[in-house]
């Protein structure tokens, strides 16, 4: 089988290591794929939003099966095009997308179905905002932009005069072009963050291991929000039994909720989770593989990747065994300098062998890479995912770390604390 995966990120390049090993994809193609990414399949160079070049490309080279894997091509509706082309695709379309492309549908969709989350409000006038802040006396608060920021859009405000920066920033400075022009203003949950990536064909339900990022930029959740710095699985504060109330109260009724709204929904639908005193809230969804989740998730996956994806595509998921192994897996980021503001692109990698770690021990998947003449050279925020897997989370933290310390470029930084958090809750 012919197989194209759209993106060029950490998250793409763990998807096509995985589906390397699968006997039945013989051809890997990715677009744009990344420095690293180009040692695993053929890039091509087209980028993950052109859809309409994409799927043109999809056709005329005859591709069996296309992974869509970034949130801007899937709520742009690359999936559906490949779709009337014939084209089968993994991905929800755009439709179903909206579920993470609108934080304000997918509020409204929990508020109209029962769905556990943060008691919110959203507006599309900056002055009824300013004013519904100034009535309120519970601090702090989150706001996030409507639409589609880079995982960015979303501000924690401990005060009146930093709300209401934000809301100017969004709504009138246009911090995130459009996606900014709505905004929801929502309650401050607490309780440990865990993120469930599941499988989903519309009917079938299939969680993966579950997974506790680590979004601020600095040692002990400090600093300003990034992608992610790192993360690890599976979270330990996600026990079977609060697996089991959320599979029954968030789930499968956000999968029947889509179904409901002519919305069906069929690829990897992410529940990101807040573990509150009052039970499991959804924080966010979103519609499609986390990043960097998915560098942990995927290689703890037992069965056959492009199977699954074939399965949910189909409509047969239920035929499907989904299975993990039952060890742990660390991944930590390596980040430009300045990130996730201003940094510098094309400094030197040095350490790697075809992108990789020459004695092995760990996985080296490239977020942010470019292949040169000299070499690779970073060109994004991440970098690199370190991602190593051992029986327990120990174990696999530190043949993460070990393998960090063969690895090096100009202003590189890292958090030195990944994993302490689920480390302590195991304790």
């Amino acid at each position: 089988m012919k197989v194209l995966v759209v993106g060029g990120g950490g998250r793409e390049h763990a998807i096509i290591r995985k589906l390397k090993e699968s006997p039945q994809v013989t051809e890997l193609y990715a677009a744009p794929g990344n420095g690293g990414i180009g040692y695993d399949a053929v890039c091509v160079p087209i980028g993950a939003t052109e859809v309409e070049r994409l799927c043109a490309w999809a056709e005329e080279n005859r591709m069996d099966y296309v992974v869509v894997a970034p949130d801007d091509p899937l709520a742009m509706g690359l999936v559906d095009l490949l779709e009337e082309k014939g084209i089968p695709a993994f991905g929800p379309t755009a439709a179903a997308a909206r579920i993470e492309s609108s934080k304000a549908f997918a509020k409204d969709l929990m508020k109209r179905y029962h769905i556990p989350t943060a008691r919110y409000e959203t507006f599309t006038e900056v002055e009824k905002a300013r004013a519904y802040l100034e009535a309120n006396s519970d601090w702090p608060v989150v706001i996030k932009a409507d639409g589609l920021a880079l995982g960015k859009g979303v501000l924690i405000c401990e005060a009146l005069s930093q709300a209401l920066s934000a809301v100017e920033e969004m709504m009138v400075g246009g911090k995130f072009g459009n996606s900014g022009n709505t905004v929801v203003i929502e309650e401050f949950l607490t309780g440990p963050e865990v993120s469930v990536l599941a499988f989903t064909d519309g009917e079938t339900v299939a969680p993966m291991v579950s997974s506790m990022d680590h979004k601020r930029a600095l040692n002990g959740d400090r600093g300003l929000n990034t992608g992610g710095m790192g993360t690890v699985a599976p979270n330990p504060y996600y026990t079977p039994e609060i697996a089991a109330e959320c599979m029954e109260k968030i789930f499968r009724p956000t999968v029947a909720a889509m179904n409901a709204e002519g919305r069906t929904f069929r690829g990897c639908l992410y529940f990101g989770l807040m573990l509150t005193p009052d039970g499991p809230r959804v924080i966010e969804y979103n519609c499609r593989f986390g990043d960097p989740e998915t560098q942990v998730v995927l290689p703890l996956l037992k069965s056959d990747l492009y199977t699954v994806m074939q399965a949910v595509t189909q409509g047969r998921l239920k035929d499907v065994e989904v299975k993990f192994s039952d060890g742990a897996a660390a991944c930590v980021i390596l980040a430009s300098g300045g990130y996730p503001e201003r940094y510098e692109k094309g400094r030197a990698i040095a350490g790697l062998w075809e992108g990789q770690l020459p004695e092995g021990g760990a996985t080296v998947y490239h977020a942010g890479t470019a292949q040169t003449d000299q070499g690779i050279v970073t060109a994004g925020g991440r970098v690199l995912g370190v991602t190593a897997v051992g029986e327990t989370l120990s174990e696999a933290l530190a043949q993460s770390y070990d393998a960090v310390k063969k690895i090096s470029f100009a202003g590189m930084y890292m958090r030195t604390d990944i994993g302490a958090r689920a480390l302590a809750a195991e304790e």
